[in-house]
């Protein structure tokens, strides 16, 4: 796994800078790192964004390939890095149940969109119909910086390795 920079978003999930928060612990000795500590599960970092998005609050992490983010207005999304894919998981403050699954080896997620970034907007595209909407009022400065901050921190090589394609049905894992 990755070092945790020091001026990333602490993977705790507070929302504030790794130097702010675990690494002043770590460093004093009274706490081991937060990726020893903690089994990462993406529908627990769903719960913790859907949270944010009942609570009206725009908030952007990331963790791994993901990016995960809400708005204002209670809508949430996860990204996934490798294959700019997308999923909403809250709206209007509801959250919607995630199409995930997951085990001590495998994550699977059904993305319904994907996504790109163009102009400083942030667009999706559903997979089922082929419709392209723009996503009003997307953190879009800050998802950009946590797309840098992926592309950086994994050498491409490894990016394309975080999928694994069933060959019975092409289906990606």
């Amino acid at each position: 796994m990755a070092r945790i920079q020091r001026n990333q978003s602490c993977p705790c999930g507070s929302g504030k800078k790794h130097k702010h928060c675990c690494l002043v612990r770590q460093q004093a000795g009274h706490d081991p790192s937060p990726l020893q500590q903690m089994k990462v599960s993406l529908l627990g970092e769903i719960a913790k964004i859907q949270q944010a998005a009942a609570d009206f609050k725009t908030r952007v992490y990331q963790l791994g390939v993901f990016i995960f983010f809400s708005m204002e207005n209670g809508d949430a999304w996860v990204l996934e890095v490798t294959d700019s894919d997308a999923v909403q998981v809250a709206a209007q403050g509801q959250p919607h149940k995630p199409p995930v699954t997951e085990d001590n080896e495998r994550i699977e997620v059904d993305w319904s969109h994907s996504f790109a970034l163009q102009k400083k907007q942030l667009f999706i595209t559903a997979y089922k119909d082929g419709k392209e909407q723009e996503i009003i009022a997307a953190p879009t400065h800050q998802i950009s910086a946590a797309l840098r901050r992926i592309i950086k921190l994994y050498p491409k090589e490894l990016l394309n390795k975080v999928h694994i394609r069933d060959e019975e049905d092409g289906a990606s894992a």
